[in-house]
């Protein structure tokens, strides 16, 4: 077997584990369990508790936080979190699920998020729990350390699990993929791929090397940025096709309750995608934003997980419904393209509204493709982080580890911006599921610490750190 032919049978074996991994009969079933559960669990806190989440996230963006143990200012661990999560999945992501799903699909989408908006709490909150400093190091949290602390020594072996899986898909779907994204976006205006490769390679490497702090000042600015950019273009859209607004509702709730949504297999189109993309979009249940939120200076694990809410609601509530109703209210939806050109032709049918036909189509493909620079690059940088954060609890020495996995970082960005690398990414796909297994099953075994952790918080309790161990 020669090894063109070995890579293409490990490609389809890759990507059948993939599919049943990502399905309607593995992943997704147990990420919206699990949501459910500790929506239930924290008496469904995203609803009920929801003014009380803007007080303390919308309400103190500019402020420093708490006089607390922590790196970084809790906004700055959201804009660090965010930068791992908005990106691809809010644009392109959002298309591909209306292609596929039909407009009841952005219903379901709704669903994932408000349900993932109680999964990503608990995420945060049980991060900040158990987080331990790292000698040398950074503050250090997320499901390795809450499965090893809180669901004790035995388990240790499932925290390593995790640790490996994280790891080793930051290289894919945290770096390659992004490189690939920004090469992609700066080719359409006249860079060569490996120029773009070299870019990206020094972009990051000048962040990196200075670890999380470095990361949070360049995410802070970057994220806010291009969601303001991003929503502004919405925004416009929503007032200048206002008319349509009552029509667009309409398709997307006759089609996500429509006889193919609901009943057209086990999980019908339009419930399928939604929650998929919605699921990928926001990463709650995967286990990686905990990793950023743990390194915020707060005085109450449940304070910051007030802002993991925040979190999945930008995302989603209102990062991936501005580009639902760019591509609904536009009409684009029904032309035929897919992906991110679904969304630049719904930014040109604006544009097409004030300038000529040549400019608007540079102006709405520029806007989407600026956004998506913005954003794959922040995700290369969180994910950076996540991954050295894998590997530095794994082998217990932090700071050699860290320095090792930065410089190890870079060639893979390279590589990623000129190559296509299917099979990598699809075994990244795959270990990003694998992922998400200890992190749920840690979810579910400590539902009641979370819920433990809101009450006091609510109820104006003093925190108490668990016992070392």
């Amino acid at each position: 077997m020669t090894s063109g032919s070995l890579a293409e049978t490990i490609r389809i074996i890759n990507e059948s584990i993939n599919t049943f991994l990502w399905g309607p009969y593995a992943l997704l079933p147990l990420l919206l369990g699990a949501g459910l559960y500790v929506s239930i669990r924290l008496g469904f806190l995203q609803f009920t508790r929801f003014r009380r989440m803007l007080s303390e996230t919308a309400a103190k963006i500019l402020q420093r936080g708490p006089k607390a143990e922590g790196d970084i200012t809790p906004f700055q661990a959201l804009t660090v979190a965010m930068g791992g999560t908005v990106g691809v999945g809010n644009i392109a992501g959002v298309a591909t699920a209306i292609t596929l799903g039909g407009p009841g699909a952005v219903f379901w989408m709704w669903i994932s998020g408000l349900l993932g908006m109680a999964t990503k709490f608990c995420e945060v909150a049980l991060g900040q729990h158990f987080r331990v400093r790292e000698p040398g190091g950074p503050m250090i949290g997320g499901p390795m350390t809450y499965i090893r602390r809180g669901m004790g020594a035995r388990w240790g072996w499932l925290a390593s699990l995790f640790c490996v899986f994280g790891a080793l898909a930051a290289f894919g779907i945290g770096n390659m993929v992004q490189a690939n994204a920004v090469a992609e976006g700066l080719e359409h205006f006249g860079m060569p791929r490996w120029a773009a490769g070299t870019a990206i390679l020094i972009a990051v490497g000048v962040v990196t090397i200075g670890g999380i702090r470095w990361i949070a000042h360049v995410a802070s600015f970057c994220v806010p940025a291009m969601c303001g950019m991003y929503l502004l273009g919405a925004l416009l859209v929503i007032v200048l096709y206002a008319a349509q607004i009552p029509d667009a509702l309409r398709l997307i709730f006759t089609h996500a309750f429509s006889m193919e949504a609901g009943i057209g297999g086990l999980l019908g189109t339009a419930i399928r995608h939604g929650f998929a993309k919605g699921l990928f979009s926001n990463e709650a249940g995967l286990g990686s934003a905990p990793m950023a939120h743990a390194t915020a200076r707060t005085d109450h694990p449940a304070r910051q997980g007030m802002w993991g809410i925040f979190e999945v609601f930008v995302d989603t509530i209102i990062m991936c419904s501005a580009t639902a109703f760019v591509i609904l209210l536009t009409g684009v939806w029904q032309g035929g393209a897919e992906g991110a050109t679904l969304v630049m032709q719904g930014y040109t049918c604006l544009f097409a509204k004030m300038f000529a036909a040549d400019v608007a189509t540079a102006l709405g493909f520029g806007l989407v493709t600026v956004s998506m620079i913005l954003t794959a690059y922040d995700t290369n940088l969180a994910w950076c982080f996540y991954g050295e954060t894998c590997a530095a609890y794994l082998t217990g020495r932090g700071r050699a580890t860290r320095a090792v996995y930065r410089v190890a970082w870079l060639p893979f960005t390279l590589i990623g911006a000129i190559g296509g690398l299917r099979l990598i990414w699809g075994i990244a796909d795959t270990l990003n599921a694998l992922m998400a297994l200890p992190n749920l099953i840690a979810l579910f075994a400590l539902g009641s610490v979370s819920a433990r952790l809101a009450r006091g918080f609510l109820a104006g309790e003093s925190y108490r750190p668990p016992a070392e161990g």
